[in-house]
């Protein structure tokens, strides 16, 4: 395993400690982000750049919301020099908050924004190179003389951000990494680290240093690692490498999904003391996110601990350098398959299973279908499990014994799950870990927005770490829901198929199609559709990359007209609008991935 640190502690909470980033003035409305300031919030608006009117209400919407920092794209040069017309009315009408351009593919895009707005977020996959998914091997020189290419063509704007007091994010999507970054690294976190660090290093060479960095992917298993890299390569750089993090899991969806990927991502970074600034991403209108944003981090001081209990103060082994799982690269923690319940087996090579009390299995399992997917697989009061406490010392007969942490460890579930298993390794076993949302209960029940996130980021961050064989949710108090619940976060960390998957970025101004609707309406045709993923994007500037591991795509073409994918692979292109979704179920047949909806069994909401 790596020596490489990614945060001061696995067990304890600590804030990593970045230089300040200067967005504007201040003393004028602008904002320092990183250092010892607040987490800030951000979004992103849905309308074109052109439409000045649209842009200014939809910024003033958003700050009326709590939003800090708005991002708006510009595709164009002609967007760009909007910027212009927009910022001056959100000026004029009293509205200070910063404004990020979105620049993707055109250089000459950013060097008109610049002149603009106080942030310029660039996509160094996209940015001065050209993704055509070409293989094709770089000697040494070859790709020298491609970084050379590169810094020509950034150089530029480094400059100008310099001389104008702006800052800029250097933003890395896991769906648009260049031909070169692929082919050198492959479509892997390293890929995306070492492509951002060659833009850091341009930026660092003119002694330019107002820059943060973001690591997005909508998987959030691969953005927690992508993050946790660069973390970690970035103090091995040097002290005065310690750049802010914007964190967010890109196209995480919609509804229970989109909020479920964005705290597994989100929330188990947070945790680990990562990150400066968030955005959510979803499907739904941009007011929406900073509510879940908000959200999300009222939640982290209740699920860390910044110091450990006097049981542990004194044990060596918990400043141990070793971590108890590899932050970068996931694996699943090895153990032994056990029978959980009759014909219910865990642990090994089996899936991860969903384990509920005794009184949610007697509200639910009369409304189930025999054919059901989501069903309660074991109760927990009937299994053979062993509550420990991480925090002592303690001793088992086998490695086939389930195990727990014990109710009422004062510890936070994600510190004590790890604890478990770094005592497990000490002693030499690989019993199968039971992990639950929650060691104790709130006097009053968790609003269910606030128990899904909860559970969301300590199951989904546990299962991100490669620790857990079978959970158990219970701090949403419905019966229905908590199962659904735990379902959904499976699914959410790639752990468990039972239903259709969907990328679906949220909106913005380069989308070519009504991002809502659409998405609406595909999965009103295409939701009984067990294990197949579908990717739903607004246009190409992510599109191939992130539908690598898609079964399909929707993606806009040209206004009014649908490209459609299988995997990465365009291979039907401009197809009308109002075609577009019977086409799609077209190619979904033609691949044998179809199912008539009466085929299948019933959906999730039967159990609620």
């Amino acid at each position: 395993m790596s020596t490489l640190r990614y945060c001061e502690s696995p067990w304890w909470y600590r804030r990593r400690k970045t230089r300040e980033l200067i967005i504007g003035d201040p003393q004028r409305g602008g904002l320092i982000l990183g250092g010892d300031q607040p987490v800030v919030v951000q979004s992103m608006l849905t309308c074109d750049t052109m439409d000045t009117a649209a842009c200014v209400r939809q910024t003033l919407e958003l700050v009326e919301a709590g939003c800090q920092v708005v991002r708006i794209t510009a595709p164009t040069v002609r967007d760009a020099a909007n910027l212009r017309n927009i910022v001056a009315e959100l000026r004029a009408r009293g509205c200070l908050v910063p404004i990020v351009a979105d620049i993707h593919f055109k250089p000459e895009a950013a060097m008109e924004a610049v002149k603009w707005v106080e942030v310029v977020r660039i996509n160094p996959g996209n940015y001065a190179d050209k993704k055509k998914f070409v293989v094709r091997e770089y000697t040494d020189e070859e790709y020298a003389a491609e970084l050379r290419r590169i810094e020509e063509a950034f150089t530029p704007l480094v400059l100008e951000c310099k001389r104008l007091g702006r800052a800029m994010r250097i933003g890395t999507n896991h769906g648009s990494l260049s031909d070169r970054i692929l082919n050198r690294y492959g479509d892997t976190p390293l890929g995306m680290v070492e492509s951002a660090l060659e833009f850091a290093r341009i930026c660092r060479k003119h002694d330019f240093h107002n820059f943060k960095f973001s690591m997005k992917a909508s998987n959030p298993k691969v953005a927690i690692e992508c993050y946790r890299l660069l973390t970690a390569r970035l103090a091995d750089e040097g002290p005065d490498w310690n750049y802010p993090l914007h964190l967010g899991v890109t196209e995480a969806g919609e509804g229970e999904d989109g909020r479920i990927k964005s705290a597994i991502g989100i929330g188990a970074l947070l945790c680990d003391g990562l990150g400066d600034t968030i955005r959510v991403s979803l499907t739904e209108d941009s007011v929406r996110e900073i509510e879940v944003c908000r959200d999300l981090l009222a939640q982290i001081p209740a699920l860390t601990a910044s110091a450990p209990p006097p049981e542990l103060a004194r044990a060596d082994w918990v400043n141990d350098t070793a971590f108890p799982f590899d932050p970068y690269q996931y694996q699943r923690r090895v153990t032994p398959e056990i029978e959980l319940a009759e014909g219910v087996k865990c642990g090994g090579e089996q899936t991860v299973r969903v384990v509920v009390t005794r009184a949610t299995w007697e509200k639910v399992a009369p409304k189930i279908s025999p054919r059901a997917d989501v069903r309660p697989e074991a109760i927990y009061e009937e299994l053979n499990v062993a509550e420990l406490d991480p925090t002592r010392d303690f001793e088992l007969p086998c490695d086939r014994q389930l195990v727990t942490v014990k109710d009422g460890v004062p510890l936070p579930p994600i510190t004590a799950f790890r604890l478990l298993a770094a005592r497990l390794k000490r002693l030499g076993r690989n019993n199968p870990i039971l992990l639950k949302d929650c060691l104790s209960f709130e006097p009053t029940p968790l609003e269910p927005k606030i128990a899904l996130l909860r559970a969301a980021i300590v199951i989904g961050g546990l299962l991100a770490d490669g620790i857990g064989d079978a959970i158990l949710v219970r701090g949403e108090s419905g019966a229905g829901q908590s199962l659904r619940l735990a379902y959904n976060i499976l699914q959410a960390a790639g752990c468990r198929s039972f239903k259709t998957d969907y990328v679906a970025c949220p909106s913005c101004g380069r989308t070519l199609f009504d991002l809502q609707t659409v998405t609406a309406r595909i999965k009103a045709r295409t939701q009984h559709l067990k294990g197949v993923k579908i990717a739903i994007m607004g246009c190409i500037v992510n599109g191939p990359g992130e539908m690598a591991d898609a079964d399909f795509g929707y993606v806009g073409g040209a206004p009014g007209k649908v490209n459609l994918y299988v995997g990465k692979t365009p291979v039907k292109f401009n197809i009308p609008e109002s075609e577009a979704v019977d086409r799609l179920v077209d190619l979904i047949r033609e691949h044998g991935k179809w199912i008539e909806p009466e085929e299948v069994a019933s959906p999730v909401s039967e159990a609620a």
